[in-house]
This record gives C-alpha cells, sequence and structure tokens, in this order.
C-alpha cells in the first residue's frame, strides 16, 4: 500500500494528463454493448480490492474517493472477476505486486470452473488475457492479475463448452486483449445475451483472439463518456478502473 501511494503522489505532481478510455455504445448482431477501449501505453490500469484498513472498496464512488485523497480519480471503471459473499477473490489475485489469493487450476461448480478459465494479466504498458494452464506454464510477471471464467475466446476460438441455441441469457461484462497487449477492450452487454454471443462479440466483431468473462447479474459499468455510473445492489469484489491526475 506504501508503494502504491507513493507512485500515486507522483503521478499527482509530475505526471501529463492521463487519456480517459473510450467508452461507445455499439451494436453488434442485433445487441447494443457499451465497450470501453483503454490504451495501456497511455493509460494507467489498475485493480482495486482492499483498502488501507483491509475493507473492500466495494463501490466505485468509495474507490474514487479513496484515489481522491490522493490526488487522484477514477476514469472508466469495472466489476473485475469473480469473489465469495466476503469480497474475497474466488482464483489468482494480485495488487501491486503483492498475491493476495492463489492461482485455482482445478474445474468446479459455476461458470468459474467451467475449463478452460483464464487470467488477466497486467504489466508495463500492456495487458494479457490469458487461459490458466498457459498462465501457470509461462508464468508471467504480473504487476495486477485477476482469474476469473469462463474464457470467452481462447487463440481465436469459442469456448468449446457453448451452445449456439443455448436459452441461459444474463448481462454479462468481460475483457479481451490485442495480441500486442496494448489493448485492453471491455464490454458490458445492454441488455442480457449467451455465453455463445458474447463470445462472438469479441472474436467476430472486436476482432481479439483472447477475451475473458467477469461476471454475470452483479455486472456493472462507470463510463463517463456514457453518463453512466452502475450502482447496483451490493459492494463488489475486484475493480479494475483507469487512474488519473485528478484536474
Amino acid at each position: 500500500m506504501i508503494q502504491r501511494a507513493l507512485i500515486a503522489a507522483l503521478l499527482a505532481l509530475f505526471a501529463p494528463p492521463v487519456a480517459a478510455a473510450e467508452c461507445r455504445n455499439d451494436d453488434f448482431d442485433g445487441t447494443s454493448y457499451a465497450i470501453c477501449e483503454v490504451d495501456m501505453a497511455a493509460e494507467n490500469l489498475r485493480i482495486f480490492l482492499y483498502d488501507e484498513n483491509a475493507v473492500p472498496y466495494g463501490y466505485f464512488s468509495t474507490l474514487d474517493k479513496a484515489l481522491g485523497r490522493q490526488g487522484l480519480t477514477l476514469g472508466f471503471a469495472m466489476n473485475a472477476g469473480m469473489y465469495h459473499d466476503d469480497r474475497r477473490p474466488v482464483g489468482l489475485y494480485v495488487e501491486d505486486g503483492r498475491e493476495i489469493k492463489g492461482i485455482v487450476t482445478s474445474a468446479g461448480p459455476g461458470n468459474f470452473g467451467l475449463l478452460p478459465n483464464g487470467i488477466l494479466c497486467l504489466r508495463e504498458n500492456r495487458a494479457d488475457v490469458i487461459e490458466t494452464r498457459r498462465f501457470v506454464d509461462e508464468a508471467p510477471a504480473c504487476r495486477d492479475a485477476t482469474q476469473s471464467g469462463p474464457m470467452l475466446v481462447i487463440d481465436g476460438a469459442l469456448h468449446p463448452r457453448f451452445l449456439q441455441d443455448s436459452t441461459s441469457r444474463y448481462i454479462r461484462n468481460g475483457v479481451g486483449t490485442s495480441a500486442d497487449g496494448q489493448r485492453a477492450v471491455f464490454a458490458i452487454s445492454n441488455r442480457p445475451v449467451t455465453f455463445h454471443e458474447f463470445g462472438r462479440l469479441y472474436r467476430d466483431h472486436l476482432k481479439l483472439d483472447n477475451a475473458l468473462y467477469l461476471d454475470g447479474n452483479i455486472s456493472r459499468l462507470r463510463a463517463p463518456d456514457l453518463r453512466r455510473d452502475d450502482i447496483g445492489f451490493g459492494a463488489l469484489g475486484p475493480i479494475i478502473g483507469v487512474v488519473k491526475p485528478a484536474e
């Protein structure tokens, strides 16, 4: 926490203005989605869970207020992976280089355990969605990381368990990354969709070869461009967002 506070102070004092993530509403195959693109070379994308008292932030507004005390502000933000009732992450969670929860490689119940699942790994000036077993083999040094599941797209292919005629529809959100790690593309459906439809958004419309499901019913978005700041009905676990100096 001390290291992050020092970095935040330096950003606030000396950094030039940082571009905000670009958010838009987009239609694909008859469905509307809110899509936010983060340029990893120009923006400071971070993952957050606990405050200095080990209390989950829970809400975008709470995190924004905490950043404000450091001379920073929260731009785009979204829920960032699955969590237990007490807000503990279900799978791997790394924040500012510190591993808070270890990786889970086994199959299990629910969407998280619908293998293959994956990990969003943030490193200096890049973001990568990596399938979990590949992540174990490659062991990248992530500054921030969150595990969720299932994968939506794996090396250009939809998850093998997705059914085109599925009737399971929910509001869903996820993240995909470009091959060079320079773009992190977040999306949330504006109406309930199936996994198959959501995976096709990333593969066929956004043209991203690797994408990860973040969650369903609890999905929320903060997008100043769209004048959107979802509150929801309960506190979130991990939150991912762009941090920039306060004006």
